[in-house]
């Protein structure tokens, strides 16, 4: 089950998930959906590296960061994309603090999970999702939960 459910990339993963606060389970759980562990992954829409982060996601993080020196080819950079990566789930913990949100929010973007929980046919308390009206992101973040739970299972003991 290691095999399936590897830790790579562990320094970086733990630096960069302590400096935004998130779980290191959380990170281990989006790389393994989003790539595979592939640095040089590259989705059809465009998505780079580990993490699977897009051109317009990547411009946004350097702006808010205020990065000048990073570039879009440096996302097949296992560092510099997981830096990246958890920048942006941290960010996005701190603006929706659960993980289902966090998901849905990297998965299908910060204002389709806004507009969600502001329409009570998705939520019932404007914090949670009770559904997720794209399957896809609804998978997702099945995905990614059960995906936590299991490195949660084979490493927190």
């Amino acid at each position: 089950m290691h095999e399936a459910y590897p830790i790579k990339y562990s320094d970086y993963v733990e630096k960069y998930a302590k400096e935004n606060n998130i779980s290191v389970y959380l990170v281990y759980a989006v790389i393994k959906t989003e790539s595979g562990f592939n640095t040089d992954a590259c989705s059809e829409v465009g998505a780079r590296g580990l993490m699977q982060i897009m051109e317009e996601t990547f411009d946004w993080i350097k702006y808010r960061r205020e990065d000048t020196q990073t570039v879009y080819y440096d996302m097949y950079s296992a560092q510099k994309n997981i830096e990246y990566g958890c920048w942006l789930l941290g960010y996005l913990y701190e603006e929706f603090g659960n993980t289902d949100c966090v998901a849905a929010a990297y998965h299908a973007g910060r204002n389709n999970v806004n507009k969600w929980l502001s329409d009570s046919r998705y939520s019932s308390d404007g914090i949670h999702l009770d559904n997720i009206p794209i399957s896809d992101t609804a998978y997702y973040v099945e995905k990614i939960n059960k995906t936590i739970r299991i490195y949660e299972d084979l490493y927190s003991g």
